[in-house]
């Protein structure tokens, strides 16, 4: 019995100096180099710096982490583990959006591809909705969420991209063409949204197992 009691304590003992360690390591840790510096010497696959965006992530958790300025924690004690949330940084970044048909040139000779494109802007300007034109004739695997691209940063795309569709401005619901012919690329491009700055915020996530 007593043997078994000092065992109990022995486990209880390390598993609360872990936690102390842990809660000591996040006071330090202030900015994204220094998070991402501890992940790289305190390897784990469940630990992680994870980027949120307000547009894309709406889980109750992002939530709670968005009202928490830089530096603020969030802890969640589970059966198994606890896991520690701390947000490093806290930025806004503007992103674009719009919707494509992607014609693969591939496929197609140049004037065939102008000809179906001249067909797919006709039919949008007589009332077929984007969404709808893009499932019919785009040909990648966007076509299935109607062309839509989401929230993006310019400089996510290749640059033959970025430079041909923001190489000049548009106004909101301009449709328009745009050729990578190093690519074999073309496409109709609609543009859904203006600009917009989102808040992003970068959090160090750390796992502590209790087993």
């Amino acid at each position: 019995m007593l043997k078994k009691s000092l065992l109990i304590f022995l486990i209880s003992t390390v598993f609360v100096n872990a936690q102390t360690s842990v809660e000591k390591d996040l006071e330090i840790l202030e900015t994204t180099e220094q998070a991402e510096i501890y992940l790289k010497t305190n390897k784990s696959k469940k630990n992680k710096l994870i980027t949120f965006n307000e547009e894309k992530h709406k889980t109750i958790l992002a939530k709670e982490l968005f009202k928490l300025g830089i530096g603020g924690k969030k802890v969640n004690d589970g059966e198994f583990e606890k896991t520690y949330y701390k947000v490093v940084n806290k930025t806004k970044n503007n992103y674009e959006r719009l919707s494509y048909i992607y014609l693969d040139g591939s496929k197609y000779k140049l004037e065939e591809i102008n000809t179906l494109r001249d067909k797919i802007i006709a039919k949008y300007h007589n009332g077929a909705p984007f969404d709808f034109l893009a499932k019919q004739y785009s040909m990648d695997a966007n076509a299935k969420k109607g062309g839509d691209l989401g929230w993006f940063l310019k400089e996510e795309t290749h640059p033959a991209f970025e430079a041909n569709v923001f190489g000049e401005p548009h106004e909101l619901n301009d449709i328009f063409t745009v050729d990578v012919p190093s690519e074999n690329w073309y496409y109709v491009i609609l543009k859904t949204h203006e600009p917009k700055e989102i808040l992003e915020i970068d959090v160090l996530k750390i796992v502590e197992s209790k087993l």
